[in-house]
């Protein structure tokens, strides 16, 4: 299992806690002193508490993965909007430096102008 900075990956929790079921099952089967039908309702009943488990966390990670794509593409809206806002102010100021410049040029007469 891999841990980040203490915390397992959602993967490796549901993965641990799968194995952890099926062993505890095998060890059920193995060192119960009920009959063999009793043990296969044992471990039907622990497979089914395993499986509706097993879908609750793969619910909570849908969700979870859900809301972290929807932050994911709130920020790069936000991003993009920021990028937009500077590109189109950076073309406004150079429009107005251009104007300046030939404004300066006309001015000094060193620009024909043109027909």
């Amino acid at each position: 299992m891999s841990c980040n900075e203490g915390h397992y990956t959602a993967g490796s929790v549901t993965l641990a806690f799968l194995l952890g079921g099926a062993v505890g099952a095998a060890l059920t089967a193995l060192l119960s002193p009920r009959s063999g039908p009793e043990n296969i309702d044992a471990i039907r009943t622990q497979a089914d508490t395993l499986r509706r488990e097993a879908q609750r966390m793969a619910e909570e990670v849908r969700e979870r993965t859900e809301e972290i794509v929807g932050k994911g593409r709130d920020l790069v809206e936000t991003k993009k909007a920021i990028l937009e806002s500077a590109l189109e102010a950076g073309r406004e100021a150079m429009e107005r430096e251009k104007e300046r410049l030939l404004g300066k040029l006309r001015k000094e007469g060193t620009l024909e102008e043109e027909a």
